[in-house]
């Protein structure tokens, strides 16, 4: 059973980076057929596709956060991590990790992040 649990600070200031962390058990992120992806929901709105970093450590992220996203790992640890810089009062939402093959069959259980001074 693959399991996904987020971390990180749930109060971030404008400006500064927001960091999250996903540690994933029972699989290997390194596994070719996967993609490893960030997903946030701000509050009264739908999901918000971030970006991924695949089994071989490509990465892809949104077109409209791509300057501002960069994902990460440390395959010792079994981790995977999102930095989004410059942040703003409406990058506050609701962060998930997740593992996407044919589908997003494994989610963590999300992380609330709000960006306020």
């Amino acid at each position: 059973q693959v399991q996904l649990q987020e971390s990180g600070p749930g109060l971030v200031k404008p400006s500064q980076t927001l960091s999250l962390t996903c540690t994933v058990s029972g699989g290997s992120i390194t596994t070719n057929y996967y993609y490893w992806s960030w997903i946030r929901q701000p509050p009264g709105k739908g999901l918000e596709w971030i970006g991924y970093i695949g089994g071989s450590g490509s990465t892809y992220y949104s077109p409209s956060l791509k300057s501002r996203t960069s994902i990460s790992r440390d395959t010792s640890k079994n981790q995977f991590t999102l930095q989004l810089s410059s942040v703003t009062p409406e990058d506050t939402a609701v962060y998930y990790c997740a593992r996407e093959g044919d589908t997003y069959d494994y989610w963590g259980q999300g992380t609330q992040v709000t960006v306020s001074s």
